[in-house]
């Protein structure tokens, strides 16, 4: 896809403050410091539109981009962190879940995980969760780009299989360094937002 006009909307931490539902929605999901930020900003060609840190949790609210003016891509805050502050960590749960829960144009949750770690349990709580509420979903692997080649398909193997995910769920290879995966990605984002 031919990226035309990217910006920052806003954001929020309550449905009260998400721009009107109309628009079609890519959500992006992980834990802190997996690369979300650097993933968006890869695919929508803006160095520091979605902002990136060295500092995991550094993401608090849920942010609204608009692509082009025909989509949302919305960064959800980090999880698991654990210096973040307790009360931080309570509130991002529920956050969360009421954005997807409830956001009707939400079409696709783009679940990133880093190729180099092992999922934790909140990335299993959270595919369980997806797949409760029949939310499409794809699993994206960051920073293939500091593993070998070998070790990569052991890797997408592993995390795979250790999910037990079916066939039917894509697990896309991605490096924000050099930009592989990203044709692929934005394929299946396109089908997620084609008119039915």
């Amino acid at each position: 896809m031919k990226v035309l006009s990217a910006e920052f909307v806003l954001s929020a931490k309550e449905p009260v403050h998400y721009p009107p539902a109309g628009l079609p929605e890519i959500a992006f999901a992980g834990r802190s410091n997996v690369g979300k930020s650097s993933l968006i900003n890869t695919l929508l060609k803006r160095k520091g539109l979605a902002r990136t840190s060295n500092t995991p949790g550094r993401t608090q609210e849920i942010n609204f981009f608009s692509v082009n003016n025909r989509m949302y891509f919305i960064d959800l805050p980090g999880y698991g962190y654990a210096k973040v502050p307790e009360k931080m960590r309570k509130n991002w749960g529920p956050m969360i879940e009421t954005y997807l829960s409830q956001r009707q144009t939400l079409r696709l949750v783009v679940l990133i995980l880093d190729v180099r770690r092992d999922p934790s349990e909140e990335d299993r709580q959270l595919i369980g969760w997806l797949q409760f509420y029949r939310l499409p979903f794809f699993i994206v692997l960051t920073k293939i780009d500091k593993v070998s080649w070998n070790q990569l398909g052991l890797r997408q193997r592993q995390i795979g299989g250790g999910l037990g995910l079916s066939s039917a769920t894509p697990l896309i290879s991605f490096s924000a360094k050099t930009g592989e995966g990203k044709d692929l990605l934005w394929r299946e984002i396109s089908k997620a937002v084609a008119p039915v």
